[in-house]
């Protein structure tokens, strides 16, 4: 499906999102693939670092999934659900540390995920339409113009 953009930031519509957190939530079978959303790359800058959890340990809702250290910020990347880690990007951000600068919703997941309640925790996440029409307004309100990374 093609994203809605606003202001350059894209907002694919077949992506579920925890707008108050800026991620993504991709469900594939009884796993959940997470990321950065574009306006959440963009505001952080370039990435530098980021600091990994551990697959096989369960996070709580709101509790951070990783690190991450970039050129403007350093801070948690929370989990969308309460889930345990399966698996993570690790390799692929030790390529290229710039994939959630360069491709936020594809090569630069972060983290893949077992929910543990996502039938209870899923009023926290909204569609792709709802999202669009949060971060139109939140771009809006705070002059964003989203920007992928180059090099």
């Amino acid at each position: 499906m093609i994203p809605q953009i606003w202001r350059g930031c894209a907002v694919p519509p077949e992506l579920l999102y925890d707008v108050e957190r800026d991620v993504w939530v991709r469900l594939e079978g009884d796993e959940a693939v997470v990321g950065m959303t574009d306006v959440a790359q963009t505001t952080c800058g370039k990435i530098v670092q980021i600091s990994w959890k551990h697959a096989g340990r369960t996070v709580a809702r709101g509790k951070p999934l990783v690190v991450i250290e970039s050129a403007k910020w350093v801070g948690p990347f929370p989990s969308p659900l309460t889930a345990e880690i399966v698996a993570d990007n690790r390799a692929a951000f030790d390529a290229d540390i710039l994939l959630a600068n360069r491709d936020p919703y594809g090569d630069g997941w972060l983290v893949r995920l077992r929910p543990t309640d996502l039938a209870g925790e899923r009023f926290g996440l909204v569609d792709g339409a709802a999202a669009f029409e949060h971060y139109r307004r939140f771009v809006d309100e705070h002059d964003i113009h989203c920007f992928r990374c180059a090099g």
